[in-house]
């Protein structure tokens, strides 16, 4: 079934949403933005570990513009890391570009390397995008994980989130995990897709959410997590914001119709919510803050919102959201049902 029928296009940040990011320290000065990556001079394809293209290429830049910009992008890896704390960057060492060619704003992903221990880590720069922010700030503020990023003019900074790329997990993990781990992984696959039903994230199929895996005696936790959130309250179709109806995510599916009962279910989503609701008690002042600043921004087609509203009402059994005008206002409405 496919559920997203065309790319959404970058809807630009507003000056109400900067002046929230601003007050929160996520829009700050950087030293370089996207357009002056763009600028490259090369590039080849990337391949994985096991010699299949990534779909990413490794770009390559003049002499006298890759001296300027690899000072400017360990500046920025000492902001998103460190807080500014500019004493770091004497044992890094940028290893790598990459550019994405099929993602819908192109994202360059930037190797870092401490030359001491060679230990690398990566972090992002893309075109900045109000659906992408408002999706990267509830993130932080609804989920269990905390994420790192920072906005200058058109540029976006978003940290690396550690995990298998769910895709890759299905393919080559899935069928080794235990019964007991499965009965794990389809709890938290339930907790996934109550939360982003919650805050209306769409498009969580296996490429767009990693498998974070943690060891523990003899069996092992699971938690999903969201890395791309550029489809952050856009699409007018209920089941876009559940991860349940992508055909991409069936063998997890598969494995949670098979371990777990109705009722089961029933009983991860009512604490998954109750989990959230106590984030929102703990973060109350950003939350309304972020909540008035989305309902200044058209994030969404009249049409989506009708259809939306209308999915919602049903589903809820709660004529309140018919009287929901935008995406901001039917998002609150949905966490209001966590209370």
């Amino acid at each position: 079934m496919t559920l997203i029928k065309e790319k959404k296009k970058i809807i630009a940040i507003s000056q109400t949403l900067r002046s929230f990011l601003k007050k929160y320290n996520r829009e700050i000065s950087l030293p370089i933005g996207y357009e002056d990556l763009t600028r490259y001079t090369n590039a080849i394809p990337l391949y994985n570990q096991k010699g299949e293209d990534t779909l990413w290429v490794t770009v390559f830049y003049s002499p006298s513009d890759m001296t300027l910009l690899y000072e400017g992008l360990k500046k920025i890896y000492a902001i998103l890391k460190s807080d500014g704390d500019l004493s770091v960057m004497q044992h890094l060492y940028v290893d790598r570009i990459d550019l994405c060619t099929y993602g819908n704003t192109q994202p360059f992903r930037v190797r870092i390397v401490n030359n001491i221990n060679d230990n690398f880590d990566y972090f992002y720069i893309k075109k900045a995008d109000a659906s992408r922010v408002y999706g990267l700030e509830w993130e932080d503020l609804l989920s269990p994980n905390r994420i790192s990023y920072v906005v200058d003019n058109q540029t976006l900074i978003e940290e690396h989130i550690i995990g298998v790329p769910a895709h890759e997990f299905m393919r080559y993990q899935l069928d080794q995990i235990r019964r007991f781990d499965e009965i794990r992984l389809a709890k938290e696959f339930v907790k996934f897709n109550e939360r982003c039903f919650v805050r209306l994230l769409g498009d969580m199929h296996a490429n767009n959410f990693v498998v974070v895996i943690t060891p523990d005696f003899e069996e092992s936790h699971f938690r999903l997590r969201a890395i791309d959130f550029d489809q952050q309250s856009y699409e007018g179709k209920r089941s876009v914001y559940m991860p349940k109806y992508f055909k991409e995510n069936n063998p997890i599916i598969e494995i949670g119709l098979r371990t777990m009962t109705p009722e089961t279910t029933r009983q991860y989503q009512r604490e998954e919510r109750a989990m959230i609701a106590q984030r929102i008690k703990a973060s109350y002042g950003s939350v309304q803050d972020l909540l008035r600043v989305m309902n200044l921004d058209s994030l969404s087609t009249p049409e989506k919102v009708q259809t939306l509203r209308e999915e919602l009402a049903a589903y809820y059994q709660k004529p309140i959201f018919l009287k929901c005008q935008n995406m901001a206002q039917l998002l609150k409405e949905s966490l209001r049902l966590l209370f």
